[in-house]
């Protein structure tokens, strides 16, 4: 039916065809890879021109929609560039009677559902948040899809100000500029946050590429950002060298977090408010694939013993 569609409109407007065929050849892009392509060196008045030509083809389809020949889709069909006469091919929209919602569909129905059972049904406490937001913590999590921290624990709207990066690596005052730093200084001038939670997680991606990462000198941003966890790393190979690569990955996991609890304290602004405790530094460790949470406290008090490697910590619990 495609097929028949395009002859059908190929043979309304074949006055019109030709230059369109000769854009085309020259703008040819599959769905998958539309982004790709670009009609920036196009003049405006041309596509006008042109965008009037195809509607007008459309206007003669609407015309013949009595036509037993030609049926209309009750959603838009999404077109692809491509060789043939017209360049316009037809794809099942996902939206078609029977199908699933597409994904923003989908996306529209979660909001209206937030709208009605947690937008209205808490109207003050949103209104509220318009006047100021004074959040208690600052949380620090892995850009991972399947690592939420408000799904996971129950943050609503104000209660934690937050910043997701790849492995939840906070990088030492040394490294210069970061917007994780960036997002640390404002919670902690600006806001007045109380705690810093970092949590991390299991089956890590970014602690994955760490730990298999080789001396090559690769400059993607993936890598260069992950050498922040360096020396968790290190203490991680020095200790567990004859462990598998996934055992390995499961503990640097943890050692990374406790990496960036001390990073925090090269912040003087962080490490002030700590030893004044008007600012407490935790580690979380999510563990998605048993649904567990292990929480732990930086004891600033206890010392940091860097000659054995490892940081006290206090208030540890294990949540299951």
């Amino acid at each position: 039916m495609a097929w028949f569609i395009r002859f059908k409109a190929r043979s309304l407007v074949s006055a019109t065809t030709r230059p369109l065929r000769d854009v085309l050849d020259s703008f040819h892009c599959s769905q998958s890879h539309f982004s790709d392509c670009s009609v920036r060196s196009f003049p405006r008045k041309w596509l006008r021109s042109k965008a009037m030509r195809l509607n007008e083809v459309d206007d003669i389809q609407s015309e013949s929609s009595s036509s037993p020949e030609i049926t209309r889709r009750p959603s838009v069909s999404a077109l692809k560039a491509s060789n043939n006469p017209l360049g316009l091919e037809e794809f099942p929209h996902v939206n078609d009677p029977g199908e699933k919602l597409n994904l923003f569909d989908e996306l529209k129905q979660r909001f209206l559902s937030f709208k009605k059972h947690k937008y209205l049904e808490e109207f003050e406490h949103f209104q509220a948040l318009k006047e100021a937001q004074t959040p208690k913590f600052m949380v620090i999590a892995c850009a991972d899809s399947r690592v939420c921290p408000s799904t996971i624990l129950g943050f609503r709207p104000g209660e934690a100000f937050m910043i997701r990066n790849v492995a939840n690596l906070v990088p030492p005052l040394e490294n210069g500029p970061s917007e994780t730093n960036a997002a640390l200084e404002f919670a902690v001038k600006t806001l007045e946050v109380e705690n810093i939670l970092i949590i991390g997680h299991s089956c890590c991606g970014g602690i994955q590429t760490l730990m298999s990462m080789q001396d090559n000198g690769d400059s993607s941003f993936i890598k260069t950002w992950v050498t922040n966890g360096n020396i968790a790393k290190n203490r991680t190979e020095s200790a567990a060298n004859h462990l598998s690569f996934d055992q390995k990955c499961r503990i640097c996991e943890k050692e990374s977090i406790n990496r960036s609890l001390l990073n925090l304290l090269t912040y003087p602004w962080i490490e002030e408010r700590v030893k004044k405790e008007l600012v407490f530094v935790h580690g979380g460790y999510y563990d998605f694939l048993n649904c567990t949470f292990e929480k732990w406290t930086l004891d600033f008090k206890g010392s940091i013993d860097e000659e054995r490697g490892r940081i006290l910590v206090k208030d540890q619990q294990l949540w299951c």
